[in-house]
């Protein structure tokens, strides 16, 4: 695809989320990085890292000397203060940077932003984007999802990230705001009650988020577990071995009873003789759809409703980006406010 200006355009499908940023572009690049931007405390940290920031997973590795700053919360813009606002540029402007762009290059991009996130929130990272890409759009993260599977009718799409769970009801159209909804609750939930209920468990145990975040990563499972969860802690500072496979189920299971009724609030947004169709066409996205025993749980728990089918996307950490590229390379950048909101042209 050429631009107007004579280079040729670099399309961007970008998944902004509160953990993990992915993008992906029309020339095959995908990149996966974690979304925090860490700054030095002091004239230490800047002697030791020899930069001003540090993004992604090396600012985790290195956040004894950092102050982090994670720009996405709850799934959306954080806009407490500059520096969160600077956070989300530096962020943006370094995925931008991995993906190679090209002297003369137009830098078209979609933006995956929670289902409901606020107006304000979707006009702040437009303008940010604005100020990076030739082109910006943001479009609902789960509408991503099914785009890139070419799935837009009879089906509900749940996509569990870090910081909302989003349902997205797809009955052949756009999805308005009607159709789409987000849940509070997310990785990030699930990691504070886990890191609460090892500490409550286990009495001088050594734990943070950080290390519940990986925890969960690992070994995150709903039902019976097939084996016992021991991890390798600290305990008053002396190595141990604890077994966390209680904590683990309890707080994976937390996040349930919300996925399923409000699966029950979209049913009857579609007509009744395709209330069946989209019951067994619910798509799992996200990080969290990674959590063993979840697509069979919520089978489980809406069967007085029919038969349910509950299927995983293959890759979850991409399946919003890959959605986003799919929609950039089919609809030229001049119509994509057919779709969503936009900043450019």
């Amino acid at each position: 695809m050429t631009s107007g200006n004579g280079g040729r355009a670099l399309l961007l499908g970008i998944d902004m989320g509160t953990a993990r940023t992915a993008v992906v572009s029309n020339r095959q690049y995908r990149a996966l990085v974690s979304s925090v931007v860490g700054y030095p405390r002091d004239i230490i940290g800047v002697k030791i890292l020899n930069r001003t920031q540090v993004i992604g997973s090396e600012a985790i590795e290195m956040r004894s000397c950092l102050d982090l700053h994670y720009p996405l919360q709850d799934g959306v813009l954080k806009e407490a203060s500059d520096k969160d606002l600077e956070a989300a540029q530096e962020l943006l402007k370094h995925i931008i940077a991995l993906s190679g762009p090209k002297p003369g290059d137009k830098i078209c991009g979609i933006i995956g932003v929670p289902a409901r996130a606020s107006v304000s929130n979707k006009g702040q990272l437009l303008k940010i984007a604005g100020e990076l890409m030739d082109i910006a759009m943001v479009v609902s993260e789960p509408f991503m999802v099914a785009y890139g599977l070419n799935t837009l009718n009879n089906a509900i799409v749940i996509d569990v990230g870090a910081g909302t769970i989003d349902l997205c009801a797809l009955r052949g159209t756009v999805p308005g705001a009607e159709n789409q909804l987000s849940i509070l609750k997310g990785g990030n939930y699930i990691d504070r009650l886990l890191e609460a209920a090892i500490r409550d468990a286990y009495a001088g145990v050594q734990i943070d988020r950080y290390l519940a975040q990986a925890i969960k990563e690992q070994y995150a499972f709903v039902g019976e577990p097939q084996q016992r969860v021991v991890v390798p802690l600290r305990v008053n500072g002396k190595p141990a071995e604890v077994d966390v496979t209680d904590a683990v189920r309890v707080t994976c299971e937390t996040i349930v009873v919300d996925i399923v009724e409000n699966i029950k609030r979209m049913l009857p947004l579609f007509d009744p003789e395709n209330q069946s169709a989209a019951l067994a066409n619910l798509i799992l996205a996200g990080g969290g759809s990674r959590i063993r025993g979840l697509g069979a749980m919520i089978e489980s728990q809406l069967r007085d409703y029919g038969q349910v089918k509950v299927t995983t996307v293959e890759d979850p950490e991409f399946a919003g980006a890959d959605g986003a590229l799919r929609l950039a390379m089919e609809l030229p950048p001049e119509y994509w406010d057919q779709i969503g909101e936009k900043v450019g042209q």
